[in-house]
């Protein structure tokens, strides 16, 4: 496998089918969302080989999971567990407010462990993908994640890393050490513009904290701006890139579309204008509907999104 191999928790997402406070809802639509898979996912429609590494409780739940990777394209490596298979529920408030609550203390993501690891599969991706989200969930979660990364880095493959730092999953102060040290062992970093300081000393502007990023020996630091945008370090050169405008209805998971996109075009050789391009768009049409990953464009919908509106028939 020359493409992405990632690792993490992905669960069953309930959703509110439209505007409005959770308790007066009186459906929900069931999909499935987790930052690493939405990754994967993104990475498979722009037609890039995929992987993803992870643990599914044995029940309904994890089956959803597992088919809906499948029939996405992912290659999936999954370890089944008596323990139910973590759940998220995400309601957009009055407002456009979009709130998530997660239900996964104790589930599978925190029972991971380095014996799940399928080092073959990952020696033989051409990129291995971790965020900050895994470690957060259990010591045994952030030892996968080392360990994933050792085998990556003795393989000669290029390690991403996505920081993702979840304030309800642990504090700053608990998640800034761990933070630094994986993005020390990453090639690619990619962080948002209200997580650089995590990482880097507070600076006068991007451009300086993205260098102190690269001192750590990180070849690519790519900063999230949302609506300003992204910007990329490469060799001592900052590459920008504006946003493209699209009306928002559902904001989760576009910087997992967005990483997944820059990803797939790195490891198709792109160069780093091309990568901040697609990615930009794919982050921005993943908002456009309802779901984590949903909106992940396909080569053609790219296409049609870059050349302009239009009827295709």
């Amino acid at each position: 496998m020359t493409g992405l191999v990632t690792v993490g928790e992905t669960m069953a997402l309930l959703s509110a089918p439209g505007e409005g406070h959770l308790r007066h809802q009186r459906s929900l639509d069931l999909r499935i969302g987790g930052a690493e898979s939405n990754a994967a996912i993104a990475v498979r429609r722009l037609g890039t080989p995929a992987a993803w590494i992870g643990r599914l409780g044995r029940d309904g739940m994890g089956d959803l999971v597992e088919s809906t990777l499948r029939g996405e394209g992912v290659d999936v490596h999954v370890v089944r567990t008596d323990t139910p298979t973590s759940i998220m529920v995400k309601e957009r408030r009055p407002g456009g407010a979009t709130h998530v609550r997660y239900y996964r203390r104790g589930g599978p993501g925190s029972e991971l462990s380095p014996r799940d690891l399928d080092e073959a599969v990952i020696a033989g991706a051409g990129i291995l993908h971790v965020t900050g989200i895994t470690p957060a969930l259990s010591a045994s979660a952030a030892e996968t994640v080392f360990a994933a990364i050792e085998i990556a880095r003795g393989a000669g493959v290029d390690v991403s890393f996505d920081v993702n730092w979840r304030p309800t999953l642990w504090a700053a102060t608990d998640a800034t050490p761990v933070l630094h040290e994986i993005a020390s062992r990453a090639d690619v970093v990619f962080v948002g513009d209200d997580e650089v300081e995590l990482l880097a000393p507070r600076a006068d502007n991007e451009l300086a904290q993205a260098h102190a990023l690269a001192r750590l020996g990180v070849r690519e630091v790519v900063v999230k701006r949302g609506a300003r945008g992204a910007v990329a370090l490469l060799d001592d050169v900052l590459v920008e890139q504006d946003a493209f405008p699209v009306r928002v209805v559902d904001p989760v998971g576009a910087g997992d579309a967005f990483a997944g996109a820059y990803l797939a075009e790195l490891l198709a050789g792109s160069p780093v204008e091309q990568r901040l391009r697609t990615a930009a768009a794919c982050g921005a049409l993943a908002t456009t509907i309802v779901g984590d990953w949903e909106a992940a464009p396909t080569v053609d919908d790219l296409a049609t999104f870059l050349g302009g509106p239009g009827v295709r028939r």
